[in-house]
């Protein structure tokens, strides 16, 4: 059996790209590796449906799928068949929050890089 099909994490994050808003959505293993990432720009029941197909068909179906307390996630869940896997709970998703730091940790550095004007010219 493999690893990656014990437990899985999902999430979801808002980021900025050239200034709209996107979802990048995530499934994390039990070990906080990422096992797939999608950028979309809705939030919605089809998007989680087609997310969550594309990653079981590459990693195979888990034993447990812990989200948050997103509805899109519950309703992709029931529509596949497997929503009494599903668990939500306060501090259980814990481990998809944790792997989004990284990437915020990058976001962050990025805002400090501004088109430079141009006054360099003048000198």
């Amino acid at each position: 059996m493999q690893t990656s099909r014990w437990r899985w994490h999902l999430d979801e994050m808002f980021a900025k790209i050239n200034g709209e808003r996107h979802y990048l959505r995530r499934a994390v293993d039990h070990e906080g590796e990422v096992l797939e990432s999608f950028v979309t720009k809705t939030c919605d029941k089809k998007v989680a449906l087609k997310f969550l197909k594309k990653a079981i068909r590459r990693h195979g179906r888990p034993e447990v799928i812990v989200t948050d307390g997103l509805r899109s996630h519950g309703a992709a869940l029931k529509e596949i068949g497997v929503a009494d896997r599903q668990e939500t709970g306060r501090w259980l998703n814990n481990r998809a929050e944790n792997s989004h730091l990284p990437f915020r940790r990058r976001e962050r550095a990025m805002l400090r890089f501004r088109r430079m004007c141009k006054t360099h010219d003048l000198i």
